[in-house]
């Protein structure tokens, strides 16, 4: 029996939203969390020194990414991701299976594993899901996930049946590799993956399949793939009531408000995506009346702050003439400030929600935050 590393603090009165903590090897972690992708050891245009001072508890990197540059070696040789990045919080790991099925022009998979052709030179690597579970046992991940066989929105069920037999097969195999590993001291944790794409019958065949496992917590892949939202919502809510309760739920890539809001009132603890940083590289900034386009000429002499609702450095600091003039100048500074303001902004929600949730006003903070957010986006 593995031990339990979630501990439920508080549910919301009127939703399936809740409170906890997820107890990790490199620290408590509070839920819910949106977590930041540093997919190859780094936050793009972040230092860690300015995700500790926003005060994330938790990162990811890709193990994909890892394992081909600069190598699983090298990183475990550096004292795994923590003693690689200096990052001493927790890491969490995908299993690096979507970016095989996102960047790879050449890939096949069968039952033992999946080959493909490293997007970097074009050579050619096979993954298993021991391999990957080795991998990322070596980068010391504190949560590390299954490799699954990941499916787009629009497949044929043919397609997504053959997808889920594969990915439940590998999931008891990984589970099975990560307790060999636990017994040479690993101390990380595994998460198995709900697949099943957009069939409905496939999602509970997978959920009650993956809650039989005994695994410290479950990640509902398989969601954000291009779907229209409202069909996001509500399969996020049937696959949800057949996932345990006691058990941490991760819903990975998702980072918008609006979806973190409503995977939050369906009782999901956690969740990340590099939406964030990739739009404030597009010099749009995350803002409590909506997304703001820097470049627009209206801001030329605009000496105000980008957000004057947030307390952020950046906010305290910087006008939006002058963010908007390093942004056309192609500064790398400006990356740099508007990827830490949209993070600090994301962090600060996520305290707002933990903060509505003790206090039995989710659907009312949900409600009202939404709406100003919605009120002037540009």
């Amino acid at each position: 029996m593995v031990d339990s590393i979630f501990e439920l603090k508080h549910e919301d009165s009127a939703s399936l939203a809740r409170t906890g903590v997820l107890h990790l090897p490199h620290g408590d972690v509070q839920t819910p969390v949106f977590m930041p992708v540093g997919t190859k050891g780094t936050v793009k245009a972040v230092s860690r020194e300015s995700l500790e001072e926003i005060g994330f508890e938790i990162i990811l990197a890709n193990t994909y990414h890892m394992y081909l540059r600069p190598g699983e070696d090298v990183v475990q040789e550096a004292g795994g991701l923590h003693g690689f990045t200096r990052w001493e919080r927790n890491f969490l790991t995908d299993s690096g299976g979507f970016q095989v099925f996102s960047l790879s022009q050449l890939r096949k998979v069968e039952s033992g594993g999946v080959t493909f052709r490293s997007d970097i030179d074009g050579s050619k690597h096979f993954f298993t899901p021991e391999s990957v579970v080795r991998t990322q046992t070596k980068l010391n991940s504190d949560i590390q996930m299954q490799l699954d066989v990941c499916t787009g929105y629009g497949v044929s069920r043919e397609e997504a049946e053959r997808a889920l037999r594969i990915t439940s097969a590998w999931a008891e195999r990984a589970i099975k590799e990560w307790n060999v590993q636990r017994e040479n001291g690993y101390r990380g944790m595994l998460f198995p993956i709900v697949q099943g794409n957009f069939f409905e019958d496939l999602r509970k065949e997978s959920a009650e399949f993956v809650a039989s496992l005994d695994t410290p917590g479950i990640a509902i892949g398989g969601l954000s793939v291009g779907e229209p939202p409202d069909v996001f919502a509500g399969l996020l809510r049937h696959t949800v009531q057949f996932v345990p309760r006691e058990k941490p739920r991760y819903v990975m890539g998702i980072g918008t408000p609006d979806y973190i809001f409503e995977a939050v009132a369906n009782g999901i603890d956690m969740f990340d995506c590099v939406q964030p940083t990739r739009v404030a590289r597009h010099g749009l900034y995350l803002t409590h009346s909506g997304i703001l386009s820097i470049k627009q000429k209206r801001f030329e002499r605009d000496f105000t702050p980008p957000d004057p609702l947030c307390n952020c450095r950046v906010c305290r600091s910087y006008s939006r003439a002058y963010l908007r003039h390093i942004f056309r100048e192609q500064e790398i500074l400006s990356s740099m400030l508007a990827s830490y303001h949209n993070l600090y902004f994301l962090h600060t929600m996520m305290l707002g929600i933990r903060k509505s949730i003790e206090e039995d006003r989710f659907p009312a903070f949900r409600e009202e935050f939404l709406k100003q957010f919605r009120s002037n986006a540009v």
